[in-house]
């Protein structure tokens, strides 16, 4: 199976499947010389996990990070950082009933089909459960970006038709983790936590958005060509379990503007070049401009609903199937680190190699 490396030079490959004895991964190309807060790792982990609050699931995993090598006496070697996490909770026995059924809108027939074999347990390789490894990869990254004072924040805009309107630049961002639905606006946030409350007691999943800013990065990372900065972004939000959209500036909103309306016109402020709108999102040719990069990621419904649905088995018979186990009503809040560690791993990657483009 190909497919399981992010990055060029700071380089995440994971491994693993949801009810393994393990997962875990490898962290290659990390700069020798980094003092590595392993309780911010943590604190990642934590805001990841499942079981930490009434509208996500309810699996209990303390994803307890074990670094295995590539650091001494706290600071990191430059050779390849290897860490696991135990899979503590998997109950293997709520997905018997699936063994061979095919379940609406997940993987199992299409990895069937590919790989001629499948992990029916929690869905193997292709579960969300292996996003807990980018978030201690993306955790390490964000350290690296802490030194160069370059910041990412995600929250939740989205949840249903439920739809947060206001600006990052009008709202505390250091507010998101404040309420369990991770949304800087409290009294948005309370009608969002009431529509997954509502939406779950029905046996059924919702749907939104999530909406990313990086702020304090310089002008110039990126290639032009098929490693534009955004593109590189979107990949890799994209790669997120349940992931369906993505877009950076006012890519749709843009779509009434005249060209005339869209254009950043460049200014100088204090002997320093910039724009005078970011209608961009921070990003031109591909290239990191020095200004507010914003995007969003839209992600629809969680498949595993608690109500009885018509599928097929593997041999082509229709069969009825209902939802068990312990599942997401609205992957939003556990999806929030996970993006965040996501363009961290992009952005370190891109640092890393425009240091290289000139002397």
């Amino acid at each position: 199976m190909a497919g399981n490396s992010i990055g060029k030079i700071f380089q995440l490959t994971t491994y693993g499947e949801s009810h393994a004895e393990s997962i875990g991964g490898v962290i290659d190309g990390c700069p020798a010389g980094l003092s590595l807060d392993l309780e911010a790792v943590q604190h990642e982990m934590q805001r990841r996990k499942p079981g930490q609050s009434k509208i996500v699931t309810q699996r209990k995993e303390e994803d307890e990070v074990a670094f295995l090598s590539g650091i001494f006496e706290g600071v990191t070697t430059g050779t390849p950082i290897g860490f696991q996490i135990p899979n503590e909770d998997h109950k293997s026995k709520d997905y018997d009933h699936i063994k061979d059924v095919y379940r609406p809108n997940h993987g199992d027939f299409t990895y069937q089909e590919k790989y001629g074999v499948r992990d029916y347990r929690g869905g193997g390789r292709y579960s969300a459960r292996e996003t807990a490894c980018r978030v201690v990869g993306g955790a390490v990254a964000q350290q690296i970006l802490d030194k160069e004072g370059i910041r990412i924040d995600s929250y939740v805009s989205q949840v249903g038709l439920i739809k947060l309107d206001k600006c990052h630049e009008d709202m505390d961002l250091g507010t998101i983790d404040d309420n369990i639905v991770r949304c800087p606006d409290p009294e948005l946030a309370e009608q969002m936590i009431a529509r997954i409350e509502e939406v779950r007691k029905e046996g059924d999943t919702i749907g939104g958005v999530v909406t990313g800013i990086i702020q304090g990065l310089p002008v110039g990372l990126g290639e032009p060509v098929f490693d534009k900065l955004h593109a590189d972004l979107g990949k890799a939000m994209l790669s997120i379990n349940a992931a369906k959209g993505f877009d950076c500036g006012w890519a749709f909103a843009g779509l009434g503007m005249k060209g005339s309306e869209f254009n950043d016109a460049f200014v100088s402020e204090d002997g320093n070049i910039t724009t005078k709108s970011n209608y961009s999102g921070g990003v031109q040719a591909g290239i990191s401009n020095g200004r507010d990069i914003y995007f969003q990621v839209v992600f629809k419904p969680v498949s595993t609903i608690m109500q009885k649905q018509m599928t097929v088995n593997t041999d082509g018979e229709e069969v009825e199937i209902e939802g068990r186990g312990r599942h997401d009503p609205c992957v939003l809040p556990r999806a929030v680190p996970i993006v965040d560690a996501m363009a961290a791993l992009v952005m370190v990657d891109h640092l890393l190699r425009s240091r290289t483009t000139k002397l």
